[in-house]
């Protein structure tokens, strides 16, 4: 072998082999091949905070192959990614392959095209160790906080608990932004809009109270006052206006996008995008940059004219305007501009398409709009002989927009707001008289803060200089994981609301009701997070300000461009962080951070306190020092250990509940590990949120049960009393096998062929599809474990 050359998937390594010729072998390392030690803190202090690596078990015979390799090769090439945590995966190569820093082939690429490949081939440089300190001098800092912080939450609030950098700040805002919602009471107001036309043009159009009204009275007096009124336009103008294009997309924007318009969460659209960069089809997915290459440019410009012709092309240069933008190359756009669809899944081809009109449009002319703003003042008829103009406030505004050139929005249709359907309002003059149809005056609600959606806190991150584009995604995820954040659904309130309606000289009252406050896939804190954020921002601000943690970053920055020194900053962090861990861990305190006495037991006088218990919040009646021990139940998944009552608290105790019998067996009502459930037998049934354990009727638990029952008998198809524990079952995506023999754990599932018609599936057919299968299985898992 002439050619080594190692990059991070196997994906990539697939793709970049096609453009290579016989000289060139590629090898994946599978992300990095080293890292801290998994157990203990890892870090040398007394040697300069040096950190101490190790190859994990699953990478040992990896590590084996590329070494056989690297020793036969006459030159390795390094050509893991370009970011900072690329440039340490190649240094780590190095060092464990004993290849030369100084002299090894380090190549980047922000594409993965044969140009590209082969520009980088030509002009190698060697392993950048100022970008390898920032990346080890982030995973160090890291590591101090997240080993010396856990073990005080495991003593002050609950075991298995911990805290980290960036994770800790991401769910402060979350937490904060909670509270807020919480503190927000909300301002009733009412909107009142009118249905207008005018003499000389039919076409009836809507305008709108020009500021809002406070009180019901005020809309009344203002609707009374309207029924005799006249309504003349005072004003017309028309003025043109522009919109441009949006730049194209950054990990931020594109993450915020896919979320908004495609529905996909963060990790989705990382997941995604990793796919379409490794099958060769966009840029690196990770980056801050808006930045496009002369080339890219020349392409898009070709394309644009090609199809749409020269007036719609418009050359931009972008620049980031991000706090702390790094790693400035080039902006996420397709590798091939003339592919205006990919093959690829269904997300795969709505991603690109979506990162194709960004780039596309960024190049393209201004949207020409016309917009029209229509002024129309209230006359009082019955002041005077001439009509006198009501309080000057009290005047509609109607507006409109036509469009008079596409421009970008010819590529860049979307369903924002923003870029809603444009309304044409009549041709009308000032002095021109207006007749109105109908004036509504509604109650409308100040709106709480919203909670945030995943692409919304990254775009707060990113304001706040909080993480870099390739920490957004793993953040949020990892702080779902730790349960500290959820993807809540509230299902909202029935709220009232009045409508006054003036039609046909009469004025009309009625009272409406709507759902409000209902949100899906939000962020919500749960009540460890609450709990731990709490702790964490009084005990060590320092660690959870915002301000801190952006200024960390740029750190990192300044040590990527050889300004500062990474071991002193990291001393500098360790000698203050350290001290005030010891102070704070020898703290004496009466109870659990985040426990609540709620009152006493009516019976029993016995203190009933709330907290977060070894496996979530729970409610305790006694205290561990009592001779008779304490009894414990956990809260429901809609209640909060900041809020529950001692009414509600008490009642958690009634549980587990026997309702009654059904078919001489009795049902009983109770909590588990996966929220509240019937139990009949040997059958468990979740109760539906509608419901709840203390309250469920007997026969509310007798149709669950029946239910579940028909959902069963509906799910078998075929059995073989022959051999027990084999069954013909209708799954998710059709029939399948499921084999459970006696004293097995779980049963083995298998594909039944297209075309089975499963009802008259032989015993002896379903062995074969077993067989044949499991045979499968085998080969692919000794086949995985070799390589």
């Amino acid at each position: 072998m002439k050619n080594l050359v190692i990059v991070e998937s196997p994906a990539k390594a697939k793709t970049i082999e096609k453009f290579l010729g016989n000289d060139f072998s590629v090898m994946s390392s599978y992300g990095h091949i080293r890292d801290l030690q998994k157990h203990g803190f890892s870090i040398d202090v007394k040697d300069g905070f040096n950190p101490i690596y190790e190859i994990p078990d699953d990478k040992k015979e990896l590590v084996k192959r590329l070494k056989k390799a690297a020793k036969e090769a006459d030159a390795v090439w390094l050509a893991s990614d370009e970011d900072r945590e690329g440039e340490a995966i190649a240094w780590h190569l190095a060092e464990v392959l004993n290849l030369d820093p100084a002299t090894t082939k380090r190549i980047v690429f922000h594409e993965i095209t044969k140009p590209a490949i082969l520009k980088a081939i030509e002009n190698p440089r060697t392993i950048d160790i100022d970008r390898v300190n920032a990346q080890q001098a982030r995973r160090v800092l890291d590591r101090i906080v997240g080993f010396e912080l856990s073990p005080v939450l495991w003593k002050k609030i609950k075991p298995a608990l911990s805290a980290g950098r960036v994770q800790s700040v991401a769910v402060r805002l979350i937490c904060e932004r909670e509270k807020e919602i919480e503190a927000f009471k909300p301002d009733p107001f009412f909107r009142v809009t009118a249905v207008f036309s005018a003499e000389n043009a039919p076409q009836l159009f809507k305008a709108e109270l020009s500021h809002r009204i406070d009180s019901k009275d005020e809309a009344k007096r203002l609707l009374e006052t309207c029924k005799s009124a006249s309504f003349t336009v005072t004003d017309v103008s028309v003025k043109p206006t522009k919109r441009s294009p949006f730049p194209p997309y950054t990990t931020s924007t594109l993450q915020q996008d896919a979320s908004r318009k495609l529905g996909f969460s963060v990790n989705q659209t990382m997941s995604l995008a990793q796919r379409l960069y490794e099958d060769g089809k966009i840029t690196y997915m990770r980056t801050d940059s808006t930045n496009l290459s002369d080339m890219a440019i020349n392409d898009i410009k070709n394309v644009i004219t090609e199809s749409l012709g020269e007036k719609f092309v418009k050359v931009r240069h972008y620049h980031t305007h991000s706090k702390g933008a790094q790693e400035a190359h080039e902006t996420i756009r397709p590798t091939y501009i003339s592919n205006r669809t990919i093959d690829g899944t269904p997300q795969e081809q709505k991603l690109y398409e979506l990162i194709w009109k960004r780039a596309v449009s960024s190049q393209m002319a201004d949207a020409e709009i016309e917009k029209t703003s229509v002024d129309i003042a209230i006359s009082d008829n019955n002041a005077m002989t001439v009509a006198e103009p009501i309080n000057p406030e009290n005047s509609f505004k109607a507006e409109g927009e036509v469009i008079s050139f596409e421009g970008f929005l010819k590529v860049w249709k979307t369903e924002n707001a923003r870029d809603r359907e444009f309304t044409e309002l009549p041709k009308l003059s000032a002095g021109d008289s207006l007749n109105a149809s109908e004036i509504t005056a509604t109650q409308r609600f100040t709106q709480a803060p919203a909670r945030y959606s995943e692409a919304s806190l990254v775009k707060k991150m990113e304001d706040l200089g909080i993480g870099r584009p390739s920490t957004y995604a793993p953040t949020i995820s990892t702080i779902q994981a730790r349960d500290y954040v959820k993807r809540g659904e509230k299902e909202g309130v029935r709220r009232e609301y009045e409508v006054i309606r003036l039609a046909n000289d009469k004025i009309s009252e009625e009272t409406l009701s709507e759902n409000t406050g209902s949100e899906k896939g939000k962020l919500v804190p749960t009540d460890v997070g609450m709990i731990v954020n709490q702790f964490l921002t009084e005990y060590f601000p320092e660690i959870l300000d915002y301000n801190f943690t952006a200024k960390v970053e740029e750190k990192f920055d300044d040590i990527a461009e050889g300004k500062l020194g990474w071991k002193n900053e990291i001393s500098d962090f360790y000698n203050s962080f350290h001290p005030e861990i010891e102070e704070i861990n020898s703290l004496r305190m009466e109870r659990k951070v985040g426990e609540r006495l709620l009152g006493n037991h009516p019976e029993t006088g016995r203190p009933v306190s709330v907290k977060i218990g070894r496996f979530g919040p729970v409610v305790q009646i006694g205290n561990a020092s009592d001779e008779e021990k304490p009894l414990f139940a956990s809260l429901l998944a809609d209640q909060s250990v900041a809020t529950i009552t001692l009414e509600e608290a008490l009642k958690l105790f009634e549980l587990p509940r026997t309702i009654g019998e059904f078919e001489g067996e009795p049902v009983v009502a109770a909590i588990g590990k996966f929220g509240p459930y019937v139990k009949h037998g040997k059958v468990f049934v979740s109760i539906p949120k509608d419901l709840t354990p203390q309250g469920i009727t007997l026969e509310e638990a007798e149709q669950l049960i029946l239910a579940k029952r028909q959902e069963e008998a509906n799910r078998l198809i075929k059995d073989f009393p022959e051999m027990p524990g084999l069954e013909v079952l209708n799954g998710r995506y059709g029939p399948y096998l499921a084999y459970k023999p006696e004293g097995a754990r779980k049963a083995t599932n298998y594909r039944l062929p297209k075309n089975t018609d499963a009802a008259v599936l032989t015993l002896e057919e379903a062995k074969k599809i077993m067989e044949s299968q499991s045979t499968t299985k085998k080969t692919t898992r000794k086949t995985a474990k070799k390589n």
